[in-house]
């Protein structure tokens, strides 16, 4: 089989099985696991896939800058936002993610809700300054633009000093083996960081991001209280996920 032939081959295979394991697709085209892997490397470093250990996933589409984000799947992030802002109870605590599917919760918030919101991201602290009765706690740090949001050791260590009934986090990329992953280690960690700090979490994910994965893991599905999603809920990776024990709301 020419290279050519077996790019389009692991390409269709990609689309069609949500992954690519080497060793399998080695003996099923009768070559060596080197080419396989070879041909995986050319197809990540075009962005078609996400290498991963014995094979590769598919990339999300979310890994891009903050503005190119705010036109992906605009309707799926209003649905998502919907279903977890009525998460947030009168007079609670919600740590707020960044990111444009954070925002659009931010957006969908009530206007008249007695709430804390503790944010890492100044677009959405900006978003909800015409919220009077929302009490606004911005955690300081080194701005990560792509994401616009703070990042590293100072808003890490800002994070662990507060604490919340819930906290809404974003990720790029939702599977049931990769667990829950974005583009950037620091991002991560922060998520992280994010997370420990409220008593339940609940993941943000519009369906474009529902199956793929990122490079950096932020998450495994032992560690949040459940997913928010507009994806079908017979969906395939939907339907591993509650095998896996993980509550999904659909939106």
């Amino acid at each position: 089989m020419l290279a050519a032939e077996r790019r389009e081959h692991l390409l269709d295979l990609l689309a069609r099985t949500g992954k690519i394991v080497a060793k399998e697709v080695a003996a099923e085209l009768g070559i060596s696991e080197d080419s396989v892997r070879r041909d995986l490397r050319d197809l990540a470093a075009e962005g078609l896939c996400q290498r991963v250990y014995g094979g590769a996933l598919p990339v999300s589409p979310a890994v891009v800058d903050y503005d190119a984000r705010q036109a992906v799947a605009p309707d799926g992030k209003r649905k998502v936002a919907s279903v977890a802002a009525a998460l947030v109870r009168p007079g609670g605590s919600v740590i707020l993610d960044g990111g444009t599917t954070a925002l659009a919760v931010a957006r969908a918030l009530p206007k008249d809700l007695a709430c804390t919101v503790i944010t890492h991201s100044p677009t959405i602290a900006t978003a909800l300054i015409d919220h009077p009765l929302a009490e606004l706690f911005l955690l300081g740090g080194r701005v990560f633009k792509h994401s616009a949001v703070t990042c590293g050791a100072a808003a890490v260590e800002a994070a662990q000093n507060v604490s919340a009934d819930l906290c809404l986090l974003g990720v790029t990329g939702v599977h049931p083996e990769a667990g829950l992953t974005t583009g950037d280690a620091e991002e991560a960690a922060m998520k992280r960081a994010l997370s420990a700090r409220a008593a339940d979490t609940y993941i943000l994910a519009s369906c474009e991001k529902v199956g793929t994965a990122s490079p950096y893991r932020v998450l495994p599905w032992e560690k949040i209280t459940g997913l928010i999603t507009d994806a079908d809920a017979h969906d395939t990776v939907i339907e591993q996920l509650k095998t896996l024990g993980v509550e999904v709301l659909v939106a």
